[in-house]
């Protein structure tokens, strides 16, 4: 059974101290913030919280900050002059925590939750996200709930594997899933 998710916006100056450990721990090393301090966690986040084209939010498991999303407009922030941007793109980030007490498929159903939240939207028409080359393990998550990788691109902090799912891809990718199940 998958978890029932709910989501908040970030508050930056009360949400720090949360994701200050969750940011920076070696299991986030692609979420580029290892040496970042508690400072620059707030900081980073009242910088997404001003911006428009940029968002953070909380994803709760009964009440409780369970893991980090963040999307943008790719049109405007992080692939502006990468890719040609359509109509409905929207970029996507998500981090789960570490936890010495791993529970299996969590990950994959915090994906599947963040892929939902996103195409509740009816405008967004296509997801896009930029992993690391390296990322292997969300190359996977990736693929499991329908994104198509399409070419590496060169960012200036990485190598990334610019990939895109649409929102019948991701209904495909997850009706399949469940009906496995």
């Amino acid at each position: 059974m998958t978890p029932d998710f709910d989501f908040r916006t970030v508050d930056p100056l009360k949400d720090a101290e949360l994701l200050h450990p969750w940011v920076t721990h070696p299991k986030a090393a692609f979420w580029m913030m290892q040496d970042a301090t508690l400072v620059d966690v707030e900081r980073a986040y009242m910088e997404i919280a001003a911006d428009e084209h940029h968002h953070a939010l909380l994803g709760l498991r009964d009440g409780e900050p369970a893991f980090l999303m963040e999307y943008y407009d790719p049109a405007r922030r992080e692939l502006v002059g990468l890719y040609e941007p359509l109509p409905g793109d929207v970029g996507m980030h998500f981090l789960t925590p570490a936890t010495d007490t791993p529970v299996h498929g969590f990950t994959r159903a915090v994906i599947t939750a963040v892929m939902a939240r996103l195409f509740e939207d009816p405008a967004v028409a296509r997801v896009v996200v930029e992993p690391d080359v390296a990322n292997t393990a969300v190359h996977a998550l990736n693929e499991a709930v329908g994104f198509v990788p399409e070419r590496t691109i060169r960012k200036p902090e990485k190598v990334a594997l610019l990939s895109f799912c649409t929102r019948e891809r991701f209904l495909a990718a997850t009706t399949a899933t469940e009906v496995a199940a």
